[in-house]
């Protein structure tokens, strides 16, 4: 199955929900979203306690080799379980989501670019950038109201490993992109994309 499969990158709170949001409305028939963070590790052989101070922002937290079959299964035209991440509890959940094949699947994450083997499946890679208070503080609100954490908690682990990792591993993947944007709400850099997704869809010849 042909299908354009597109990285949604950047750093914590910089907006990458926002763009890829508003490129499923813009092609709400054709768009399947996967997230990087559903494939955190299982996590069950320690405590909570223990969970909480693991570095959710190095690459080897993730089991990115997980995604990788999900995204050629879903280029083969099969549907994928995805993994449904606990963030409560720091871990990954029993429960699982279908994906269905579709002719654009969105891949969003902080560390999208930084996977050759991942970066090679892309199409389309993307690199949200934001200063870094504003990125802070929508990080708390969100941790707060959807993820049921404490502030104690959240900055914890934001001066611990989340400031640090992003310069190491994150911030360096953004010379990789094919696109850097300064906002999920940038209007231009938003059509852009959305025009390149429009002709490589109406392209019956695209090699993607």
């Amino acid at each position: 199955m042909n299908c354009i499969i597109i990285g949604v990158a950047g750093g914590t709170g910089s907006g990458k929900s926002t763009f890829t949001r508003r490129l499923e409305e813009a092609f709400p028939d054709d768009v399947a979203v996967i997230y990087h963070d559903s494939y955190y590790r299982r996590q069950d052989e320690i405590s909570l306690e223990e969970r909480r101070k693991v570095n959710y922002d190095h690459p080897d937290s993730l089991e990115t080799q997980l995604l990788l079959e999900h995204l050629h299964l879903l280029k083969d035209g099969k549907a994928i379980k995805c993994p449904v991440y606990d963030y409560s509890q720091h871990n990954r959940s029993d429960l699982v989501r279908s994906v269905e094949p579709r002719r654009i699947i969105i891949v969003e994450g902080i560390l999208i670019l930084a996977d050759k083997r991942l970066r090679d499946l892309l199409d389309i890679k993307i690199y949200v950038e934001a200063d870094a208070d504003e990125r802070i503080l929508r990080r708390v609100v969100r941790d707060v109201k959807e993820r049921g954490r404490d502030i104690d908690n959240i900055v914890e682990q934001y001066l611990t490993t989340v400031k640090p990792m992003h310069y190491l591993y994150v911030e360096p993947t953004r010379a990789m992109a094919d696109i850097v944007i300064n906002s999920g709400m940038n209007n231009v850099a938003f059509d852009i994309v959305r025009s390149k997704i429009r002709l490589m869809l109406n392209d019956e010849n695209a090699d993607f």
